[in-house]
């Protein structure tokens, strides 16, 4: 493992449905990209209508997801958001809220796109996941 890379960090993304397919050597890189960041519960990660361009994967702890002020998820370690605003480049889907105090990995835009060209079978989980959001949007009782 890289210097300055927790275990855990490494073991958790090992355990993620979405970096499943990935080699030891691209789950290093993966967490050599990112920030580990402490958040206390309350803060906002991001705002729906928001620009903000960073990708979420929470390490422990849980957020609420609201979209027009309605929880519509809740998010816990292993889960992830953030990827469409980086992928779509349009404003923010989903206002998301540390529900506890929590840990998540950040992934900048550059460092998304650094990680998804070292591992092209992420893409294709990636629009796997994408496609069932929009479909569970779709089918949700406010559409």
């Amino acid at each position: 493992m890289a210097p300055g890379i927790p275990k855990e960090v490494h073991d958790l993304l090992a355990q993620v449905p979405l970096f499943s397919g990935c080699t030891k050597e691209q789950l290093r890189h993966l967490a050599a990209q990112g920030t580990k960041l402490a958040v206390n519960e309350g803060r906002v990660l991001t705002e729906q209508g928001g620009l903000q361009e960073e990708f979420f994967l929470i390490l422990s702890g849980e957020a609420r997801c609201l979209v027009d002020g309605v929880e519509v998820a809740r998010f816990g370690p292993g889960d992830f958001f953030g990827e469409m605003t980086l992928l779509a480049h349009g404003p923010r889907t989903a206002t998301v809220i540390a529900a506890t105090p929590m840990e998540v990995l950040v992934l900048t835009r550059s460092e998304f796109r650094t990680v998804v060209e070292n591992a092209p079978d992420l893409a294709w989980r990636l629009l796997t996941n994408l496609a069932g959001r929009l479909r569970a949007a779709q089918s949700s009782p406010s559409h």
